[in-house]
C-alpha cells in the first residue's frame, strides 16, 4: 500500500466543465468607482456645490424681479428643457447661423 494521504481527488474526464469559468484577460469594461480617500473633502465639495446653486438661483430671481419691475409690460420667464436628452435641440436665444 502507498504511504501518505492522497494529494488530489480523482475526477472524471467530463465532470470538470461545469465549474470552469472563462474569465476575460485584461481590464474589465466600464467605469470604475474609486472611493474617496478623505470623506470630509467630499462633504465640503457637496456643501460648496449646494451654496453655488443657491446663490445662482437667488441672483436669477433678483434679476428677473428687477427686470419685471422696470419693463412696461410684464416679464414672463420661459425655462427650456435643459438636459442631455436632446443635445441637437435648439436652445432659445441661440442663432442657427
Amino acid at each position: 500500500m502507498a504511504q501518505g494521504a492522497k494529494k488530489f481527488k480523482a475526477q472524471r474526464p467530463g465532470a470538470n466543465k461545469k465549474h470552469q469559468q472563462h474569465k476575460q484577460k485584461g481590464p474589465k469594461k466600464g467605469g470604475r468607482i474609486i472611493a474617496p480617500k478623505k470623506a470630509q473633502v467630499v462633504q465640503q465639495q457637496k456643501l460648496k456645490k449646494g451654496l453655488e446653486v443657491a446663490i445662482r438661483n437667488k441672483i436669477e430671481q433678483e434679476v428677473t424681479q428687477k427686470a419685471s419691475s422696470t419693463l412696461h409690460k410684464p416679464l414672463s420667464v420661459v425655462k427650456g428643457s435643459e438636459g442631455k436628452g436632446n443635445p441637437g435641440a435648439a436652445r432659445p436665444g441661440s442663432s442657427s447661423k
